[in-house]
């Protein structure tokens, strides 16, 4: 299909005014994190090399995800709330905001965003049953339950029962699209929050996994979602900016969650299920080592795989720098970010 100028340069123009917007920002939020430090785990006998490795970090303040997700809130507002009371003075054409293609990956966004908002928020002020949060369980149960109601919009609101075989065809999978989709959001979140481990790391990562979503929703015809995933985009440069290393602040739960079931969201509404483990190669590695780990400590009665988990920090116990890893970890996700969309271009031709 053609594209028209203006589609073009609405999902650019956004994308850029996204980042002015969370970097012109960024001062006052500074200044509002560092009223909450960060303290690092203190569980000296649990996660020893982890502590060793960022005691330096303490002080430096989480939330930092704000930035993201109220960005895209304030764009949502620019866009299509200001249109509607003050009819011409910005172009409607702009609203990014639709049922069919953005309203559900917005709703979910700021649902699980202010959900870590408060994770964050109990584990600065060492609040929750451990002290640090919520409890595992607690968080897995919520982000479920978010999890579900996207998945019941997918199947009674948007009737999506489709799911691409790869260079074959679609199938039509019925209710099994709930399950399905339920464990995508919620791994996809969870492998996301687990890669938030170093300056800039997920920051990186997520910024190649929703670039490549934005061009892959725009072949689509979806304009709309590849103009969100562009805003998203332009305000993780933003947070990159101050987030790389050393960090100004991290981005926290209320990012990480909140941006981890936004892309299993968008993965699923673009039907590319498949292509995440490529997109977000790096985020199945972090999980994967998360994993092989657990099973070896219980089956083989306590012994390691690697020197710490996620597998950054095995790398740092290695003697590994931050910025090395960071760095090498960003040119990992931007070539299997690129593999992914040539299988995409390659699929979608073929099928």
């Amino acid at each position: 299909m053609g594209f028209s100028s203006f589609q073009i340069v609405k999902v650019l123009m956004l994308s850029a005014f996204s980042f002015v917007l969370a970097a012109a920002a960024t001062p006052l939020l500074t200044h509002f994190l560092y009223k909450y430090k960060k303290n690092i785990r203190s569980d000296l006998s649990k996660t020893p090399i982890f502590s060793k490795l960022h005691a330096h970090k303490t002080g430096t303040p989480t939330m930092g995800g704000i930035l993201i997700w109220g960005t895209v809130l304030l764009m949502v507002f620019l866009f299509f709330i200001i249109p509607q009371f003050f009819p011409g003075f910005i172009a409607p054409e702009f609203n990014f905001l639709s049922r069919k293609e953005t309203l559900l990956p917005l709703g979910v966004l700021l649902a699980s965003a202010l959900v870590g908002l408060v994770d964050d928020v109990f584990n600065v002020k060492k609040m929750g049953a451990t002290g640090g949060g919520l409890r595992l369980w607690h968080r897995l149960l919520i982000f479920t339950a978010i999890a579900l109601i996207a998945a019941w919009w997918f199947f009674f609101k948007l009737e999506w029962t489709i799911v691409r075989i790869p260079f074959y065809t679609v199938m039509d999978i019925g209710w099994w699209t709930i399950p399905l989709f339920i464990f995508i959001i919620v791994a996809t979140a969870f492998s996301v929050n687990e890669t938030d481990g170093l300056d800039g790391l997920a920051g990186g990562v997520l910024l190649a996994a929703f670039a490549t979503y934005a061009a892959i929703s725009f072949t689509q015809g979806k304009e709309d979602l590849a103009t969100f995933c562009g805003v998203i985009c332009g305000a993780l440069l933003a947070f990159l900016w101050f987030n790389i290393h050393p960090a100004r602040f991290f981005m926290g739960d209320t990012g990480s969650m909140a941006l981890g079931i936004t892309l299993g969201v968008v993965a699923i509404l673009t039907n590319t299920i498949w292509l995440l483990p490529f997109i977000g190669f790096i985020l199945v590695i972090e999980s994967g080592s998360v994993i092989i780990q657990t099973i070896s400590k219980i089956s083989r009665s306590g012994k390691k795989v690697f020197h710490s988990t996620p597998i950054h920090h095995h790398f740092e116990a290695l003697g590994w720098g931050e910025p090395k890893i960071v760095m090498r970890f960003w040119i990992i996700s931007a070539v299997m970010a690129v593999l992914g969309l040539v299988l995409f271009l390659i699929d979608k031709n073929l099928v």
